[in-house]
């Protein structure tokens, strides 16, 4: 069998400790990150105890990986109860927000995507 090449591995440790404020949450875009192009944008984020994040849309597919604690995600549609490890899709241009109602941090991962992002990665991994 012929030995494949491999990229070298990148690991980012710790970036969950480097969140800032942003709405209505903490926050860390994780990628893409210098010398790594992705499909899809990333991010890190935690609702604290109490906190309601910003409503809002927006034109990319949106999927929610739920890490550690619970929260309520809500939609144009309900009230949609979150815990660590369920996994939510939602299509672009549903409206939400996420509430804290419990007494821990609600931590998930985001990841959106839209054409253009593909667009892009593709441009970038041809060479274009």
């Amino acid at each position: 069998m012929a030995e494949q090449a491999t990229a070298p591995v990148d690991i980012r440790r710790g970036e969950h400790e480097r969140v800032s404020r942003n709405f209505g949450l903490d926050f860390k875009l994780l990628h893409p990150w210098p010398g790594m192009t992705t499909p899809f944008r990333g991010a890190w984020c935690i609702v604290r105890p109490g906190d309601v994040t910003e409503p809002h849309a927006h034109g990319e597919d949106e999927i929610m990986i739920a890490m550690a604690g619970g929260g309520v995600l809500v939609t144009d549609e309900g009230r949609i109860e979150c815990a660590a490890g369920d996994i939510v899709f939602m299509p672009a241009n549903t409206g939400h927000s996420v509430v804290n109602e419990g007494d821990e941090d609600f931590s998930y991962y985001s990841i959106w995507w839209d054409r253009a992002m593909s667009t892009e990665f593709l441009d970038a991994e041809s060479g274009e």
